[in-house]
């Protein structure tokens, strides 16, 4: 995988690439140098893949020749997964096709047009010898295959970081070649310029709101998640650090936002029901990769004395397999035909919505509103939880407060009340150390009865969960202090 920063140019066919020796960063310039590039592009019948900016490539000649899949990330950044040149050059290679399937949603992928690109590459390193920088200068035959393909020609040109961490270089070379006659491209690639009269299936549009209603602020919250949902499916399917968490927290909050807005946007239990199923299918690898990761602190804290038998084995490689084993399961899940739904339903609820008469009231005061309720339902399960007498009990009702304290948190945040976010973070915090600080000790007591029963000395496991517990109840007795403080900062936004 690789990021590529790049400006794209449009150019006349008797442009002159501009003499590029002594741009400030670069020492030598090399070049240019001719290749022949010949690219197959792959999406479904409807142009599933090109109405998102996706492309997904199969290309000839060249220093990367091979499978290439860029995804769109920010503006002028594209992720680029590649994959070796396979034999069969109208099948996709299954482990870049699962990197779709969100937006294919199981419609076959097959060629939809060539690029014949005759490529003149002019290269600029820096002093070491190392390449900073590739211009490369595109003479471009396209066509859309068809029952009548389409042909067209054009000329383009792109400025490439090589060395991505200097910026400046790219904007003084994108200087040159402007002033030189060159013009920003009208298309982020060179797919979407041919395919430009193929009209791709376009994304759901934004649903009509009025300018500062409920609705507006509302639906726009809910597009913007289930954009990130969709921007962490290829990440999760990658194990990429931090992606099953990402798309964990989008749908989570995607299901308090419809939870806590069903004043404006209603009936939507079936879609929350569903997204609980996706965070659900998602949790048990996030869980792993926490636990993981905290029992590799917790070791790597502890003198070498204290640390007896295999345990770092059993607390990291046996974790780490049962991970791998829960991505497979994973992966199952997204691609099978209840999750394509779900996306089909949120794609549909934020294309239409169906609006209550309060979604056209002004926001600031509709909204406030829903966020102080959201918050009475945490402090009505504290007060719950402080009523019952077993210690045990009154620890599983604390619980119910930290969910109740999340859901505040994300209403918080889609409204854009940053402090009482902040403010309903720090209960949620709070008790998740306490709450995590319990599920891990029970977990090193399993482990310890498995290293028991293989004759292995548990010694260490109890040195952990000595320390689990003391965490544990350092956040349980700090726990009256944060909340004090919390419900008297929260009673002066709120009123």
């Amino acid at each position: 995988m690789a990021i590529e920063i790049e400006d794209k140019f449009d150019v006349p066919v008797d442009y002159e690439i501009p003499d590029l020796t002594g741009v400030r960063g670069a020492a030598e310039v090399v070049g240019p140098r001719s290749h022949q590039l010949v690219a197959i592009y792959f999406d479904t019948a409807d142009l599933r893949l090109a109405a998102r900016g996706i492309t997904l490539r199969r290309r000839r000649g060249g220093a990367d020749a091979g499978w290439h899949l860029k995804l769109p990330k920010a503006k002028g950044v594209r992720q680029e997964i590649t994959h070796p040149l396979t034999k069969s050059a109208k099948i996709v290679p299954p482990d870049l096709a699962q990197l779709v399937l969100a937006f294919t949603r199981g419609a076959a992928l097959a060629p939809i047009a060539e690029l014949d690109t005759r490529r003149s590459v002019t290269l600029l390193r820096g002093p070491d010898g190392r390449t900073l920088l590739e211009v490369a200068d595109d003479r471009v035959k396209g066509t859309v295959f068809g029952a009548e393909p389409h042909v067209e020609r054009w000329r383009e040109v792109e400025a490439e970081l090589i060395a991505a961490d200097d910026d400046a270089l790219l904007r003084k070379v994108g200087k040159r070649l402007r002033k030189a006659g060159a013009v920003p491209a009208d298309s982020a690639s060179k797919l979407s310029r041919l395919l430009n009269g193929a009209a791709p299936a376009p994304v759901p549009a934004p649903a009509p709101t009025s300018p500062g209603s409920a609705g507006e602020v509302v639906v726009g919250y809910l597009r913007t998640q289930v954009n990130a949902l969709l921007a962490q499916d290829p990440r999760v399917r990658r194990a990429e650090e931090d992606a099953v968490h990402q798309m964990r927290v989008a749908s989570r909050r995607l299901r308090s936002a419809l939870k806590a807005f069903k004043s404006v946007v209603p009936d939507t239990r079936p879609l929350q029901d569903e997204l609980k199923w996706l965070g659900n299918e998602l949790g048990e690898v996030r869980d792993l990769e926490v636990i993981r990761a905290r029992f590799g602190k917790l070791l790597g804290g502890l003198p070498d004395e204290l640390v007896v038998g295999p345990v770092a084995h059993r607390l990291g490689s046996d974790l780490e397999a049962k991970e791998s084993q829960a991505y497979d399961r994973v992966r199952v899940s997204l691609g099978g035909e209840r999750y394509f739904g779900l996306l089909n339903s949120l794609e549909a609820l934020v294309a239409a919505p169906p609006l209550t008469e309060r979604a056209g009231r002004p926001a600031a005061k509709t909204l406030t509103a829903v966020a102080a309720k959201q918050w009475h339902r945490v402090t009505g399960a504290y007060d719950t939880a402080q009523a019952i007498e077993d210690q045990d009990e009154r620890d599983i009702a604390m619980h119910e407060v930290r969910k109740a304290a999340k859901r505040a948190r994300y209403t918080a945040e889609a409204l854009g009340m940053t402090e009482l976010a902040r403010r309903a973070e720090d209960v949620q915090e709070t008790l998740g150390v306490h709450q995590d600080g319990v599920i891990a000790q029970e977990l090193l007591e399993r482990e310890a009865e498995t290293a028991r029963r293989a004759g292995e000395d548990a010694f260490t496991y109890g040195v952990l969960v000595g320390l689990e517990r003391a965490a544990a109840d350092r956040a349980y007795a700090r726990f009256p202090k944060v909340w004090k403080k919390t419900t008297a900062a929260v009673h002066g936004i709120l009123g």
